[in-house]
Formats: structure tokens, C-alpha cells, sequence
């Protein structure tokens, strides 16, 4: 059964930098594209990038575009978010979804992992 674990949130303070990472298994993950969606509390999922599966190809919304930047490691069944500059309105849980979900609706799969930045 498809798998994913999302790790590496935490509490930063605005500017901060913060790096996600997605475990896949039971699936390859190259075979598939890949995005990032967020949750924020009391809104609804939303997305954030999305990258090829190959790793070539990525596109990000206005709201990250500049400050995060989504890459795989298909050789370790692994997806990455690199947030810097971090600013309030970023919190929320994070999720990898398959697929891209720039125009889809995907259903988180795992956990997620919390982001909040604050002072």
C-alpha cells in the first residue's frame, strides 16, 4: 500500500528557513509527479509546488514562489521542500500528495508535518 511520511516542521520565527522531507514507499516514486499542499487552520488545502518526475520541471503558487523550493531524490524514494524566509501566514500542516495538484484536488495521504512560524 502507497505510503507517505512527512517530517521536519517546527516553530521558526519569521525569516527563518525550514527544510520538509517526504518518505514514499510502496510505489516508485519516480513514475509519478509530485507536489507539496498546505493546510492552514480553519482554511482548506492548498497548494504549493509541484515537480516532474524526473526533477526538471517545477512550479511553485504566488504565495512560496522565490521563497520554496521543491526537489526529489527518486534514488531514495524521496521529496523535499526548502522554505526560507518563512513569514506567519506559512503556518500550517504540510503534506506530499502524488500527482500534480496545481489544478487537482489530492487527498493527503499521511500526517503531515506542522509548520508554524512565530515570534
Amino acid at each position: 500500500e502507497p505510503q507517505l511520511v512527512e517530517s521536519g516542521g517546527g516553530l521558526v520565527q519569521p525569516g527563518g528557513s525550514l527544510r520538509l522531507s517526504c518518505a514514499a514507499s510502496g510505489f516508485t516514486l519516480s513514475s509519478y509527479y509530485m507536489s507539496w499542499v498546505r493546510q492552514a487552520p480553519g482554511k482548506g488545502l492548498e497548494w504549493v509546488s509541484t515537480i516532474n518526475n524526473g526533477g526538471g520541471i517545477t512550479y511553485s503558487s504566488k504565495a512560496v514562489k522565490g521563497r520554496f523550493t521543491i526537489s526529489r531524490d527518486n534514488a531514495k524514494n524521496k521529496l523535499y521542500l526548502q522554505m526560507n524566509d518563512l513569514k506567519p501566514e506559512d503556518t500550517a500542516v504540510y503534506y506530499c500528495a502524488v500527482g500534480d495538484c496545481s489544478e487537482n484536488y489530492c487527498r493527503p495521504r499521511g500526517q503531515g508535518t506542522q509548520v508554524t512560524v512565530s515570534i
